[in-house]
């Protein structure tokens, strides 16, 4: 019996035909080869750039050490290659005869003093001008910021009467005092930018704990600011390590004089003297504390920059 099909009743569409299996099309196109070539002529120039300024930077360095441990004929004759023979009495020699240890621990004494003054001082006023809001406060701010604008130069005469009328010249206490007051705009302006990139909750729990304006720094706020401190004491370090011109005028005690200077007169007594092996010996003991810094603590001054970019 043959049948036939209902028509479907009026007002309803008939079913759509079945669509045919078709594969689906890459979502990502491809990338085109002249954006490709360009992106990695571009990498291997940057890269080609960051070796040649290494190349700049670590050979003075290699060949200043290595010409320490020379004697002074091979200096002149042959310059670029390795040493024969270690000759560490170089190093004697320069530690000893030319007095570099009396330099070394003078050095280390006013360094010292002047880095733990600045880091209290810059983080206390950088804390308050950072978290504190009293009349005054950006003018406050921006005499610290206008002190980074002052030439050191321009202090000098003012700063050599000051001191002999205070009794501090060629002493080191006051070589500590006049290092302080030159780094603390740097650590203020560093420190400020940092101490607001920091959670004001957590002093705010310490406050309500009861806790002081003074604990709430010492112990809940300062240990946060630890990465920006380090930063900022490895940049004083390297500043007041190589301070050259405020203690050529400020210290001219033979006694008191610190490494910037002990070198300056090492390079004109040996010069004269033709013991360019002692110089060369100095001179790297002089850079070595402060490469080792630097290496001890590169990963805490990235750290730092780059903290209050990440928050």
């Amino acid at each position: 019996m043959k049948t036939t099909d209902t028509p479907p009743p009026a007002g309803a569409q008939e079913p759509a035909p079945a669509a045919e299996a078709r594969p689906l099309a890459k979502t990502a196109a491809p990338r085109p080869a002249k954006e490709t070539k360009g992106g990695g002529v571009l990498n291997l120039f940057s890269h080609g750039v960051l070796v040649i300024w290494a190349i700049l930077v670590v050979m003075p360095l290699l060949w200043a050490v290595m010409t320490s441990f020379k004697d002074d004929k091979s200096i002149f004759t042959k310059p670029w290659s390795l040493p024969d023979t270690l000759h560490f009495e170089n190093w004697s020699r320069a530690w000893t005869q030319a007095h570099m240890s009396d330099y070394f621990l003078n050095t280390i004494l006013v360094v010292a003093g002047s880095l733990v003054g600045t880091l209290l001082l810059g983080s206390m006023a950088a804390y308050v001008l950072a978290r504190f809001e009293f009349p005054g406060n950006r003018f406050i701010y921006y005499l610290f910021i206008g002190g980074m604008s002052f030439p050191v130069i321009l202090a000098l005469v003012p700063l050599f009467y000051v001191l002999n009328n205070l009794g501090l010249l060629n002493t080191i206490h006051g070589l500590i005092l006049v290092y302080i007051a030159y780094s603390l705009p740097f650590t203020v302006f560093f420190l400020t930018s940092f101490f607001r990139t920091l959670p004001t909750s957590v002093a705010e729990a310490a406050i309500i704990d009861g806790a002081s304006h003074t604990r709430t720094f010492f112990q809940v706020m300062l240990p946060m600011a630890r990465p920006g401190l380090i930063s900022v004491g490895i940049f004083n370090f390297l500043g007041q390590w190589n301070q050259y011109l405020l203690p050529t005028v400020l210290n001219t005690d033979p006694e008191k004089k610190v490494l910037s200077q002990g070198l300056v007169q090492l390079a004109v007594s040996q010069g004269y003297k033709g013991d360019w092996s002692g110089l060369f010996a100095g001179l790297v003991m002089a850079m070595l504390p402060v490469l080792g810094a630097y290496i001890i603590f590169q990963r805490q001054v990235v750290a730092g920059l780059t903290a209050g970019a990440l928050k």
